[in-house]
This record gives structure tokens, sequence and C-alpha cells, in this order.
């Protein structure tokens, strides 16, 4: 017999299971909920910790999706510092690491990712760095205050995120990176080139089409040499290689996984177990939009599963709509929005212009927006979402309004 029961049991301590505990309380459930969480921290927007956080702009409780007092004040029992070991999923119960066994009616699985780490020689030399919580955030400002030469490894969000605050905060920073421009693999090359032309006029140095070779240093980092010959000075390390999505309670809990290496779900979000969600970065769930099965790992995405999560842990049987969206700010040098994504596209139309820094790439496949990236354009996200939504295969003429910004007939 478990020591108690809760109606609604939400694993993981980000947004996703944030929201979902907000979004249950609004709809109205009545029945005890329990959110469990291994940061010590409450649910956080975790983008600040690559930006305004990182850059010692915005206060650590800043962060925190909601105000210490909301949990009480919604009935929601927050357990920070805490992991659940076991879960059984047919039984309806799960161990915590304070030993407690819990039963459960319904459950959320939002476990998030785990970042990829780097196996090289000298990987376990002080002020090598990853990032993802905002612990990570405080190890590496306090590791680059006497830093002069910083090196990121990675030419993702991660690393020009990091390379344009903590050059900010006056560190000498370089990219270096597989890809030949920055962003390259979610946004292509031409986008990806504008970007890293506003990485480097604000001092960054990147290089591309190379990789780690491994670190040097006594005790500490000093070097970082590369595959293609370079042998970089080093005072700190920030590595951006990607996450992996943590599934190994779900998996172990006999929880369907799928080819994205996620957690399967439904259009609802309903995993393989009647009854138990996923959310955030681990669920892999049939998107109406796509039609196939995607797995996303963004803030907002999570976010947003939270909220659909709730409303079919409470009968709802209301599918993933949203439109995904994503964004990224370089410092203080400009903010990029994205919606889509495109795994793959045949066109990109482009309204305004590159040289003069405001533009919106659109990026189609079959002759369907699959996507749209704005920079200094944000009227055009609203346009893109319908797009996306409705699919509507575009003729010339609205080809034509996509790029001249004619777009409130476009595929109506």
């Amino acid at each position: 017999m478990p020591d108690r029961e809760v109606d609604f049991l939400l694993i993981g301590g980000g947004l996703a299971a944030g929201n979902c505990a907000r979004w249950l309380r609004e709809e109205g459930a009545e029945g005890s909920v329990l959110l469990v969480g291994r940061e010590p921290d409450p649910p956080y927007n975790r983008p600040d910790c690559s930006k305004t956080y990182l850059r010692g702009e915005k206060e650590r409780s800043e962060t925190f999706f909601r105000p210490d007092e909301f949990w009480g004040e919604q009935g929601i029992e927050l357990l920070t510092r805490t992991s659940v070991t076991a879960f059984d999923a047919e039984a309806r119960t799960v161990k915590l690491s304070t030993k407690e066994e819990i039963g459960f009616g319904k459950a959320l699985v939002a476990t998030g990712a785990n970042v990829r780490r780097l196996n090289v020689e000298g990987c376990d030399l002080e002020q090598i760095h990853y990032l993802r919580t905002l612990a990570n955030s405080d190890h590496i400002r306090e590791g680059v205050a006497d830093a002069e030469n910083v090196v990121l490894i990675g030419g993702s969000y991660i690393g020009c995120e990091v390379a344009a605050s903590l050059t900010m905060l006056g560190k000498r920073c370089t990219i270096v990176m597989q890809e030949e421009a920055t962003l390259e693999r979610g946004f292509g090359k031409t986008a990806g080139s504008f970007f890293q032309k506003l990485l480097t006029e604000h001092g960054v140095e990147v290089h591309g089409q190379d990789e780690l070779e491994r670190f040097e240093g006594d005790g500490r980092v000093q070097r970082v040499v590369t595959r293609g010959g370079l042998s970089l000075d080093a005072d700190a390390v920030v590595i951006g290689a990607g996450v992996t999505p943590d599934v190994t309670l779900a998996s172990k809990a006999g929880l369907e996984i799928g080819e994205r290496g996620g957690v399967r779900c439904s259009s609802r979000l309903q995993s393989s177990v009647e009854g138990i969600y996923a959310a955030g970065d681990i669920c892999e769930y049939d998107s109406p939009l796509h039609g196939q099965p995607v797995r996303i790992e963004h803030w907002d995405v999570a976010f947003n599963h939270g909220k659909t999560a709730a409303l079919n842990m409470l009968g709802q049987d209301v599918a993933h709509e949203t439109v995904p969206y994503f964004f990224s700010v370089l410092g203080d040098w400009g903010e990029l929005e994205y919606v889509g994504p495109a795994y793959e596209w045949h066109e990109e139309i482009v309204r305004g212009s590159y040289q003069d820094g405001e533009f919106t790439t659109w990026y189609l496949q079959d002759g369907r927006v699959r996507a749209a990236l704005t920079f200094g354009r944000s009227d055009d996200l609203e346009h893109a979402r319908r797009l996306i939504a409705e699919r509507p295969v575009l003729d010339e003429r609205a080809r034509g309004a996509l790029a001249s910004g004619d777009l409130d007939g476009v595929g109506r």
C-alpha cells in the first residue's frame, strides 16, 4: 500500500509541469496536485539561463514561473530537490527519493533533457562548463569573472546566446562548430550567415567546419585544440553540444519510446499507458500540423504542452495544435523569432532584406509554408502561424505576396 494517494502527479520540476499544474486549477480541478522536481528551485523560465540571468541583469526569483506563494494559494504541493526513483505505471505508484511511496490517479511525465557531454581528452579539466540550469549559469558567471578568453563549442542556440552574453560582459569569445554557419541547421546557410555576421561584427570569432579534438591545461583548461589544427587560448569553455531526452524513468515504467527518442504520445499527449501523459522535451507526439510524430526542445513548446496535458487529464479531449514558436536573443544586438519547424524545405522566400537587417524568411515545401523566421518583422508571425496551420498550396501570386508583404489574402 502506498503511503498516500494524489489525484494528479506531475513528475519534473520544469515549465511543462508548472504550467500543467496551473491549468489544472484554472480549469477547475478540485483533486490533489503534487509536483515533484529534482532541482532546488521551483519551475522557472530556462531561456534566462543564457541571457539576462547569466549577465546578472535579472534576479533568480525573476526567472520563476510563478511567485513562491502561488503554489500554496492554489493548493499545489511542490516538492523540490526530490526525485522519482521508481515508477510503476500498472500499479499507479511511484517511489520518491524521500522514501515515500505515492499512489496517483493520473500522471504527467515531464523529465526534460540532459546535456550531451563530450568525452574527449582533457574533458575533466576545471573551467569546462555546460548550461542547462540556473546553477550552471551561476557557475559560468563566477567561472569567467577573471577570464579573458572564452571558447564556445557549438554554433546553435546555446553557443550563440552565451557568446553574445559573455561578449557583453567584456570577454573575448570564440565559437568552434561543425556547421559552416551559425544556426545553419535550423534556418539554412543564408540566414545562418546573417547571424554569424551579426556575431562577428560585435567581436565574436567564429570557426566553422571544424570540431573539437581535445582540451589542454594543467588542472584547469588553457587551450582548445581542434581537428582542423587550431590551438585557441581558453580561460574557460562553455559546451553547447545539444541535449538528449531524459526518458530513463518513462522507459523503465514501460512507456513506449518513439523513433525520435521521446515518449511516444498521441495528439492528446497521452502516452501508451492510459491516464499517463508526457510533455516538454521528452514528448514525441502525433502532430496534426506536421502530419507526423515530432519532438521539439524549446521553452514555448513545453509551456503549451503543459496546458494541453492538463486539459486532457481533465477529460477535454483536445489535440495539441499549437504552432511551435522559437526565439533567440543575441545580447542586445537583436532577437530572432521562428515558427515551424521545417525539418526540410525546397524553397526560401525572403521579405525585406538580410543586408538591411530586417527580414522574414518563409520556408516552403511542396508549395506550403512549413516555417517562418523573422528578424525585425514580428508582425509576420501571426500570418505565418495561420499559413502553417491551414497548409494551403500557394500559387505564384501568393508567393509574390509573401515577398511583398501583402499577406491578408494569402491562402484564403
